[in-house]
């Protein structure tokens, strides 16, 4: 009886992990159309800040961990169009010139008209994308890698902050309606 009372959880591990794993997944040729096309948007899962001392006061709050805190909703994005590139995207780290009484400029919500996308893929055929900004002050650089299945790891280097980056994933932009 023990034998196959383990026999049906190693069973049910195995369906587990394959659900999981298949979840969020793009065919790669999806996924090159998108990168091609720089028509996508970046959906941010978590954020991963760098500075451990952020970490450790987050573990110090009353009945939160980080781990909880650092997942994110959906809501945080980067859209990207040839002529536009929106970014709504939480900062969690230590800034060097913060803005007082001005909430918005404490993250990273800016929308960028002038900016420089350098594209290219490796070997494997994961791309990596080095996004210039030329119109906001305070980001240099945003790099985005896509792995083939459409997962996406992105890294924000500024120059009044620590670095952060986030894991999420990239899909086709939604058209947005206009509310009458």
């Amino acid at each position: 009886m023990k034998k196959y009372i383990s026999l049906l959880f190693i069973f049910g591990l195995l369906l587990f992990f394959q659900s999981c794993s298949s979840q969020g997944a793009l065919d790669p040729k999806i996924v090159d159309s998108l990168v091609d096309s720089q028509e996508f948007t970046f959906y941010a899962q978590r954020a991963n800040p760098t500075n451990y001392d952020v970490i450790n006061i987050m573990n110090s709050l009353p009945n939160s961990t980080a781990t909880r805190m650092l997942d994110l909703n959906g809501n945080y994005t980067i859209e990207l169009s040839k002529d536009n590139m929106i970014v709504t995207l939480p900062y969690f780290g230590r800034m060097f010139s913060p803005a007082y009484g001005n909430s918005d400029q404490n993250s990273y919500r800016f929308t960028s008209k002038d900016f420089i996308v350098n594209k290219s893929q490796n070997k494997k055929g994961n791309w990596t994308l080095k996004i210039k900004p030329n119109d906001v002050s305070n980001v240099n650089e945003i790099n985005i890698e896509i792995f083939k299945n459409g997962k996406a790891f992105v890294s924000i280097g500024s120059n009044d902050r620590q670095p952060i980056t986030y894991d999420g994933y990239i899909s086709k932009t939604e058209v947005k309606k206009e509310k009458l």
